[in-house]
Protein backbone atom coordinates (compact mmCIF):
# COMPACT_ATOMS: atom_id res chain seq x y z
CA UNK A 1 0.00 0.00 0.00
CA UNK A 2 1.00 3.55 -0.36
CA UNK A 3 0.08 4.56 3.25
CA UNK A 4 2.82 4.62 5.68
CA UNK A 5 5.19 3.53 3.01
CA UNK A 6 5.72 6.87 1.93
CA UNK A 7 6.66 8.36 5.20
CA UNK A 8 9.50 5.84 5.16
CA UNK A 9 10.39 6.42 1.47
CA UNK A 10 12.14 10.26 2.14
CA UNK A 11 14.04 8.32 4.66
CA UNK A 12 15.64 5.59 2.86
CA UNK A 13 18.31 7.46 1.38
CA UNK A 14 19.37 8.42 5.08
CA UNK A 15 19.20 5.09 5.91
CA UNK A 16 21.03 3.69 2.91
CA UNK A 17 23.96 6.49 3.64
CA UNK A 18 24.69 5.37 7.55
CA UNK A 19 24.14 1.35 6.19
CA UNK A 20 26.81 2.31 3.55
CA UNK A 21 29.11 4.04 6.47
CA UNK A 22 28.45 1.77 9.06
CA UNK A 23 30.03 -1.28 7.11
CA UNK A 24 32.97 0.77 6.10
CA UNK A 25 33.48 1.85 9.98
CA UNK A 26 33.35 -1.26 10.66
CA UNK A 27 34.82 -4.75 9.20
CA UNK A 28 31.95 -6.50 6.91
CA UNK A 29 31.15 -9.87 7.93
CA UNK A 30 32.69 -12.43 6.57
CA UNK A 31 30.40 -14.71 4.50
CA UNK A 32 30.13 -17.51 6.64
CA UNK A 33 28.93 -15.23 9.51
CA UNK A 34 26.17 -13.92 7.59
CA UNK A 35 22.36 -15.13 8.35
CA UNK A 36 20.81 -17.33 5.87
CA UNK A 37 17.03 -17.19 6.39
CA UNK A 38 14.33 -20.22 5.17
CA UNK A 39 10.88 -20.27 4.01
CA UNK A 40 7.85 -22.43 5.17
CA UNK A 41 7.28 -25.63 3.27
CA UNK A 42 4.03 -25.14 0.96
CA UNK A 43 0.64 -27.37 2.33
CA UNK A 44 -0.75 -28.38 -0.81
CA UNK A 45 -0.27 -31.62 -2.61
CA UNK A 46 1.58 -30.40 -5.49
CA UNK A 47 5.02 -29.84 -5.86
CA UNK A 48 5.99 -26.30 -7.36
CA UNK A 49 7.39 -25.59 -10.75
CA UNK A 50 8.92 -22.64 -11.62
CA UNK A 51 10.20 -20.12 -14.37
CA UNK A 52 11.30 -16.86 -14.83
CA UNK A 53 10.22 -14.33 -18.11
CA UNK A 54 11.01 -10.89 -18.78
CA UNK A 55 8.36 -9.33 -21.03
CA UNK A 56 8.70 -6.14 -22.86
CA UNK A 57 6.19 -3.41 -23.61
CA UNK A 58 7.04 -1.96 -26.70
CA UNK A 59 3.93 0.57 -27.05
CA UNK A 60 4.67 2.15 -23.53
CA UNK A 61 7.68 4.34 -22.86
CA UNK A 62 9.14 3.45 -19.72
CA UNK A 63 6.83 6.20 -17.36
CA UNK A 64 10.12 6.31 -14.09
CA UNK A 65 12.97 6.55 -17.10
CA UNK A 66 11.78 8.96 -19.62
CA UNK A 67 14.75 7.91 -21.90
CA UNK A 68 13.71 4.68 -22.58
CA UNK A 69 11.00 4.28 -25.28
CA UNK A 70 9.37 0.83 -23.81
CA UNK A 71 8.26 -1.02 -20.36
CA UNK A 72 10.25 -3.69 -18.98
CA UNK A 73 9.24 -6.38 -16.82
CA UNK A 74 10.39 -9.45 -14.64
CA UNK A 75 7.94 -11.98 -13.52
CA UNK A 76 7.98 -14.78 -11.98
CA UNK A 77 5.03 -17.83 -12.72
CA UNK A 78 4.70 -20.61 -9.99
CA UNK A 79 2.73 -23.95 -11.37
CA UNK A 80 1.49 -27.14 -9.78
CA UNK A 81 4.52 -29.76 -10.58
CA UNK A 82 3.93 -33.65 -11.86
CA UNK A 83 7.43 -34.14 -9.78
CA UNK A 84 10.30 -32.07 -8.65
CA UNK A 85 13.05 -34.64 -8.71
CA UNK A 86 16.09 -33.69 -9.72
CA UNK A 87 15.18 -29.80 -10.63
CA UNK A 88 16.45 -27.17 -8.29
CA UNK A 89 14.89 -24.89 -5.52
CA UNK A 90 14.64 -21.40 -7.32
CA UNK A 91 16.07 -18.93 -5.06
CA UNK A 92 14.37 -16.07 -3.57
CA UNK A 93 16.02 -13.52 -4.53
CA UNK A 94 19.05 -13.06 -7.38
CA UNK A 95 22.29 -11.78 -6.08
CA UNK A 96 21.57 -8.32 -8.20
CA UNK A 97 18.00 -8.33 -6.15
CA UNK A 98 19.46 -9.52 -3.27
CA UNK A 99 22.06 -6.50 -3.22
CA UNK A 100 19.56 -3.81 -3.74
CA UNK A 101 17.22 -5.23 -1.02
CA UNK A 102 20.03 -5.16 1.42
CA UNK A 103 20.93 -1.69 0.49
CA UNK A 104 16.52 -0.60 0.99
CA UNK A 105 14.19 -1.95 2.53
CA UNK A 106 11.31 -1.73 4.70
CA UNK A 107 12.92 -3.64 7.53
CA UNK A 108 13.30 -0.77 10.04
CA UNK A 109 15.98 -1.59 13.12
CA UNK A 110 17.03 -4.89 11.36
CA UNK A 111 20.85 -4.62 10.09
CA UNK A 112 20.37 -5.71 6.40
CA UNK A 113 24.06 -6.32 5.90
CA UNK A 114 23.97 -9.30 8.09
CA UNK A 115 22.32 -10.93 6.01
CA UNK A 116 22.94 -13.45 3.09
CA UNK A 117 19.88 -12.56 1.19
CA UNK A 118 20.54 -14.35 -1.77
CA UNK A 119 20.76 -17.66 0.08
CA UNK A 120 17.40 -18.13 1.05
CA UNK A 121 15.43 -21.32 -1.20
CA UNK A 122 11.82 -20.98 -2.30
CA UNK A 123 10.31 -24.30 -2.55
CA UNK A 124 9.42 -23.73 -6.41
CA UNK A 125 11.56 -26.07 -8.51
CA UNK A 126 13.28 -24.77 -11.60
CA UNK A 127 11.76 -25.89 -14.59
CA UNK A 128 9.68 -28.79 -13.14
CA UNK A 129 7.48 -30.26 -15.40
CA UNK A 130 4.11 -29.08 -15.11
CA UNK A 131 1.00 -31.62 -13.93
CA UNK A 132 -1.24 -31.61 -16.54
CA UNK A 133 -3.33 -33.97 -15.91
CA UNK A 134 -5.33 -32.27 -13.24
CA UNK A 135 -5.08 -28.48 -15.76
CA UNK A 136 -6.00 -26.45 -16.34
CA UNK A 137 -5.71 -24.48 -13.44
CA UNK A 138 -6.84 -20.72 -12.81
CA UNK A 139 -4.41 -18.10 -12.59
CA UNK A 140 -3.82 -15.84 -9.97
CA UNK A 141 -1.93 -12.70 -10.52
CA UNK A 142 0.68 -11.24 -6.94
CA UNK A 143 1.03 -7.42 -6.83
CA UNK A 144 3.91 -6.63 -3.89
CA UNK A 145 3.91 -3.58 -1.42
CA UNK A 146 5.43 -0.35 -2.85
CA UNK A 147 9.25 -0.54 -3.02
CA UNK A 148 9.04 -3.96 -2.34
CA UNK A 149 10.13 -7.08 -5.05
CA UNK A 150 8.05 -9.73 -6.01
CA UNK A 151 9.75 -12.37 -4.12
CA UNK A 152 8.71 -10.98 -0.77
CA UNK A 153 5.40 -12.43 -1.46
CA UNK A 154 6.62 -15.79 -1.94
CA UNK A 155 5.16 -17.71 1.03
CA UNK A 156 1.76 -17.12 0.11
CA UNK A 157 2.31 -17.82 -3.71
CA UNK A 158 4.12 -20.91 -3.72
CA UNK A 159 1.17 -22.24 -0.96
CA UNK A 160 -1.36 -21.07 -4.08
CA UNK A 161 0.68 -23.01 -6.72
CA UNK A 162 0.89 -26.32 -4.46
CA UNK A 163 -2.81 -26.07 -4.24
CA UNK A 164 -3.41 -26.30 -7.87
CA UNK A 165 -3.22 -22.06 -9.05
CA UNK A 166 -0.42 -21.06 -11.79
CA UNK A 167 0.64 -17.91 -9.93
CA UNK A 168 2.16 -15.16 -11.66
CA UNK A 169 4.21 -12.64 -9.53
CA UNK A 170 5.24 -9.38 -10.87
CA UNK A 171 7.78 -7.41 -10.56
CA UNK A 172 6.79 -3.51 -10.88
CA UNK A 173 10.54 -1.97 -12.31
CA UNK A 174 11.85 1.10 -10.59
CA UNK A 175 9.55 1.17 -8.17
CA UNK A 176 10.70 -2.53 -6.59
CA UNK A 177 14.14 -2.41 -4.90
CA UNK A 178 15.83 -4.00 -7.40
CA UNK A 179 15.42 -5.80 -10.27
CA UNK A 180 17.51 -8.46 -12.31
CA UNK A 181 16.75 -9.28 -15.87
CA UNK A 182 18.74 -12.06 -17.75
CA UNK A 183 22.41 -11.24 -18.42
CA UNK A 184 22.58 -9.91 -14.87
CA UNK A 185 21.43 -6.18 -15.42
CA UNK A 186 19.82 -4.80 -12.17
CA UNK A 187 17.42 -1.83 -12.14
CA UNK A 188 16.70 -0.06 -8.83
CA UNK A 189 14.01 1.89 -7.54
CA UNK A 190 14.12 5.35 -8.11
CA UNK A 191 10.69 5.89 -5.53
CA UNK A 192 12.77 7.00 -2.64
CA UNK A 193 14.09 9.91 -5.06
CA UNK A 194 11.37 10.82 -6.70
CA UNK A 195 9.44 11.16 -2.76
CA UNK A 196 11.91 13.42 -1.85
CA UNK A 197 11.65 15.75 -5.24
CA UNK A 198 7.58 16.00 -3.93
CA UNK A 199 8.39 16.36 -0.05
CA UNK A 200 6.69 18.38 1.89
CA UNK A 201 4.39 19.50 -1.12
CA UNK A 202 1.27 17.53 -0.43
CA UNK A 203 -0.51 18.19 -3.71
CA UNK A 204 3.12 16.60 -5.22
CA UNK A 205 3.09 13.39 -3.37
CA UNK A 206 -0.88 12.71 -3.93
CA UNK A 207 0.36 13.15 -7.40
CA UNK A 208 3.37 10.44 -7.08
CA UNK A 209 1.02 8.26 -5.62
CA UNK A 210 -1.38 8.40 -7.96
CA UNK A 211 1.67 7.88 -10.85
CA UNK A 212 2.64 4.93 -9.05
CA UNK A 213 -0.62 3.08 -8.93
CA UNK A 214 -1.67 3.80 -12.37
CA UNK A 215 2.10 1.94 -13.71
CA UNK A 216 1.32 -0.96 -11.66
CA UNK A 217 -2.18 -0.88 -13.24
CA UNK A 218 -0.81 -0.91 -16.84
CA UNK A 219 1.81 -3.17 -15.64
CA UNK A 220 -0.88 -5.80 -14.53
CA UNK A 221 -3.00 -4.96 -17.79
CA UNK A 222 -0.07 -5.38 -20.03
CA UNK A 223 1.04 -8.60 -18.16
CA UNK A 224 -3.09 -9.96 -18.62
CA UNK A 225 -2.22 -9.34 -22.82
CA UNK A 226 1.36 -10.51 -23.33
CA UNK A 227 1.57 -13.73 -21.12
CA UNK A 228 -0.06 -16.29 -22.84
CA UNK A 229 1.53 -15.71 -25.94
CA UNK A 230 4.89 -15.48 -23.96
CA UNK A 231 4.73 -18.55 -21.94
CA UNK A 232 7.05 -21.59 -22.88
CA UNK A 233 5.58 -24.07 -24.83
CA UNK A 234 5.42 -26.63 -21.84
CA UNK A 235 3.56 -24.29 -20.35
CA UNK A 236 0.73 -23.52 -22.95
CA UNK A 237 -2.26 -24.68 -22.26
CA UNK A 238 -1.97 -24.62 -18.30
CA UNK A 239 -3.55 -21.45 -17.40
CA UNK A 240 -7.38 -21.11 -17.21
CA UNK A 241 -7.63 -18.05 -18.68
CA UNK A 242 -11.32 -17.84 -18.05
CA UNK A 243 -10.39 -17.81 -14.84
CA UNK A 244 -8.22 -15.09 -13.49
CA UNK A 245 -7.76 -13.82 -9.59
CA UNK A 246 -5.28 -10.95 -8.32
CA UNK A 247 -4.08 -10.37 -4.92
CA UNK A 248 -1.50 -8.10 -3.53
CA UNK A 249 0.22 -6.78 -0.40
CA UNK A 250 0.10 -3.00 0.90
CA UNK A 251 0.05 -0.96 -2.31
CA UNK A 252 -0.04 -4.37 -4.25
CA UNK A 253 -3.22 -5.07 -2.68
CA UNK A 254 -4.84 -1.63 -4.08
CA UNK A 255 -3.14 -2.21 -7.66
CA UNK A 256 -5.22 -5.66 -7.50
CA UNK A 257 -8.66 -4.10 -6.68
CA UNK A 258 -7.36 -1.25 -8.74
CA UNK A 259 -6.56 -3.64 -11.39
CA UNK A 260 -9.74 -5.38 -11.50
CA UNK A 261 -12.62 -2.14 -11.60
CA UNK A 262 -10.20 -1.16 -14.73
CA UNK A 263 -10.47 -4.76 -16.86
CA UNK A 264 -13.13 -7.46 -16.64
CA UNK A 265 -10.22 -10.12 -16.95
CA UNK A 266 -10.13 -9.98 -13.44
CA UNK A 267 -12.82 -12.24 -11.85
CA UNK A 268 -12.16 -11.43 -8.04
CA UNK A 269 -9.30 -9.90 -6.22
CA UNK A 270 -7.55 -9.94 -2.60
CA UNK A 271 -6.32 -6.74 -0.60
CA UNK A 272 -3.71 -7.48 2.33
CA UNK A 273 -3.85 -4.35 4.20
CA UNK A 274 -3.76 -1.92 1.29
CA UNK A 275 -5.65 1.37 1.62
CA UNK A 276 -7.57 2.12 -1.94
CA UNK A 277 -6.96 6.37 -2.05
CA UNK A 278 -3.72 8.40 -2.52
CA UNK A 279 -3.40 9.34 1.20
CA UNK A 280 -0.31 8.59 3.57
CA UNK A 281 -1.85 7.07 6.60
CA UNK A 282 -4.58 4.70 6.34
CA UNK A 283 -7.01 6.86 8.27
CA UNK A 284 -6.91 9.74 6.11
CA UNK A 285 -10.00 10.54 4.24
CA UNK A 286 -10.29 11.58 0.75
CA UNK A 287 -8.29 11.77 -2.30
CA UNK A 288 -10.20 8.22 -3.38
CA UNK A 289 -9.48 5.46 -6.26
CA UNK A 290 -12.00 5.31 -8.77
CA UNK A 291 -12.45 1.54 -7.64
CA UNK A 292 -13.32 3.26 -3.91
CA UNK A 293 -15.88 5.96 -5.45
CA UNK A 294 -17.33 3.69 -8.03
CA UNK A 295 -17.18 0.20 -6.23
CA UNK A 296 -16.78 -3.41 -7.45
CA UNK A 297 -19.90 -5.45 -9.42
CA UNK A 298 -17.24 -9.05 -9.13
CA UNK A 299 -16.09 -11.06 -5.50
CA UNK A 300 -13.39 -9.08 -3.32
CA UNK A 301 -11.63 -9.77 0.01
CA UNK A 302 -10.48 -6.78 2.04
CA UNK A 303 -7.62 -8.69 4.57
CA UNK A 304 -6.59 -6.06 7.40
CA UNK A 305 -3.95 -6.20 10.08
CA UNK A 306 -5.12 -5.95 13.19
CA UNK A 307 -7.10 -2.15 14.06
CA UNK A 308 -7.91 -2.08 10.18
CA UNK A 309 -11.32 -2.72 8.88
CA UNK A 310 -14.73 -0.74 7.86
CA UNK A 311 -14.92 1.62 10.83
CA UNK A 312 -10.76 2.55 10.72
CA UNK A 313 -9.89 2.85 6.86
CA UNK A 314 -12.47 5.17 5.06
CA UNK A 315 -11.35 4.00 1.85
CA UNK A 316 -12.79 0.66 2.33
CA UNK A 317 -15.42 1.84 3.18
CA UNK A 318 -16.31 3.87 0.37
CA UNK A 319 -15.70 0.75 -1.66
CA UNK A 320 -17.51 -1.45 0.34
CA UNK A 321 -20.47 0.63 0.33
CA UNK A 322 -20.47 1.24 -3.40
CA UNK A 323 -20.18 -2.26 -4.30
CA UNK A 324 -22.39 -4.58 -6.04
CA UNK A 325 -21.07 -7.80 -5.57
CA UNK A 326 -19.73 -10.30 -3.03
CA UNK A 327 -17.28 -8.88 -0.55
CA UNK A 328 -16.09 -10.01 2.63
CA UNK A 329 -13.72 -8.40 5.04
CA UNK A 330 -11.49 -10.22 7.55
CA UNK A 331 -9.05 -8.79 9.97
CA UNK A 332 -5.98 -10.60 11.10
CA UNK A 333 -5.71 -10.04 14.71
CA UNK A 334 -2.27 -9.41 16.46
CA UNK A 335 -1.02 -8.40 12.68
CA UNK A 336 0.55 -5.48 11.50
CA UNK A 337 1.22 -4.06 8.15
CA UNK A 338 4.52 -6.38 7.42
CA UNK A 339 2.76 -9.69 8.45
CA UNK A 340 1.50 -10.54 5.05
CA UNK A 341 4.83 -10.82 3.40
CA UNK A 342 7.98 -13.28 4.13
CA UNK A 343 8.75 -10.66 6.83
CA UNK A 344 6.52 -12.90 8.90
CA UNK A 345 8.67 -15.84 8.83
CA UNK A 346 11.84 -14.13 7.95
CA UNK A 347 11.56 -11.19 11.06
CA UNK A 348 11.55 -14.18 13.75
CA UNK A 349 14.73 -15.73 12.06
CA UNK A 350 16.40 -12.40 12.52
CA UNK A 351 15.27 -11.90 15.90
CA UNK A 352 16.95 -15.16 17.16
CA UNK A 353 20.24 -14.70 14.92
CA UNK A 354 20.56 -11.14 15.87
CA UNK A 355 19.35 -10.36 18.85
CA UNK A 356 17.11 -8.45 18.00
CA UNK A 357 14.66 -6.52 20.74
CA UNK A 358 10.88 -7.58 21.41
CA UNK A 359 10.01 -4.07 20.38
CA UNK A 360 11.17 -4.53 16.91
CA UNK A 361 9.67 -7.34 16.13
CA UNK A 362 6.81 -6.72 17.35
CA UNK A 363 6.29 -3.23 15.21
CA UNK A 364 7.21 -5.23 12.40
CA UNK A 365 5.03 -8.46 12.38
CA UNK A 366 2.78 -7.85 15.59
CA UNK A 367 2.26 -10.12 18.16
CA UNK A 368 0.31 -12.92 16.71
CA UNK A 369 2.35 -16.47 16.67
CA UNK A 370 4.71 -16.36 12.84
CA UNK A 371 2.43 -19.93 12.08
CA UNK A 372 -0.44 -19.16 13.05
CA UNK A 373 -0.56 -16.00 10.71
CA UNK A 374 1.21 -17.99 7.64
CA UNK A 375 -1.58 -20.45 8.20
CA UNK A 376 -4.13 -18.04 8.75
CA UNK A 377 -3.53 -15.75 5.67
CA UNK A 378 -2.68 -18.94 3.47
CA UNK A 379 -6.40 -20.01 4.71
CA UNK A 380 -8.28 -16.94 4.19
CA UNK A 381 -6.65 -16.83 0.35
CA UNK A 382 -6.91 -20.40 -0.66
CA UNK A 383 -10.84 -20.18 0.54
CA UNK A 384 -11.32 -16.80 -0.87
CA UNK A 385 -10.13 -17.99 -4.72
CA UNK A 386 -11.59 -21.41 -4.36
CA UNK A 387 -14.83 -20.22 -3.83
CA UNK A 388 -14.22 -17.42 -6.47
CA UNK A 389 -12.43 -19.26 -9.22
CA UNK A 390 -13.26 -22.84 -8.61
CA UNK A 391 -17.06 -22.52 -7.23
CA UNK A 392 -15.93 -24.42 -4.44
CA UNK A 393 -18.16 -24.57 -1.49
CA UNK A 394 -16.81 -23.49 2.12
CA UNK A 395 -18.07 -23.68 5.79
CA UNK A 396 -16.30 -20.38 6.18
CA UNK A 397 -12.97 -19.17 8.28
CA UNK A 398 -14.13 -17.77 11.80
CA UNK A 399 -13.85 -20.78 13.84
CA UNK A 400 -11.79 -22.80 11.68
CA UNK A 401 -9.13 -19.76 11.75
CA UNK A 402 -9.39 -18.17 15.34
CA UNK A 403 -7.03 -15.66 14.28
CA UNK A 404 -10.08 -14.06 12.31
CA UNK A 405 -12.21 -12.10 12.90
CA UNK A 406 -15.15 -10.72 9.94
CA UNK A 407 -15.66 -7.29 9.73
CA UNK A 408 -18.38 -5.48 11.90
CA UNK A 409 -21.51 -4.47 9.45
Amino acid sequence: MLTRRTALLSAVAATTLSAVSGRTASAAPRPAELVRLTLPTPSGPHPVGTVSLRLVDTARPDPWITAQPYRELMISVRYPAREAGGHPRAPQMLPGEAAGFAAVNNLADVPADKVDWAATRTHAHEGAPVDRDRGPYPVVCYSPGAGDPRSLGTTLCDDLASRGYVVVMLDHTYDATAVQFPGGRVERTVLPAEYDKAYPDKKRITALLKKTVAVRVADTRFLLDALPRALPRELRGTPDWDRVGMFGHSAGGFTALQAMHDDRRIAAGANLDGVVAYVQEDGDSGNLSTVAVEGLDRPFLLLGKDGNDLSTVPSWNSLWRHSRGPREGLTLRGAEHATFTDQEAMVPQLARRLGLPRKTVVNLIGTIAPASAISAERACLASFFDRRLRDRSDTGLPGRVPEVQPFAR
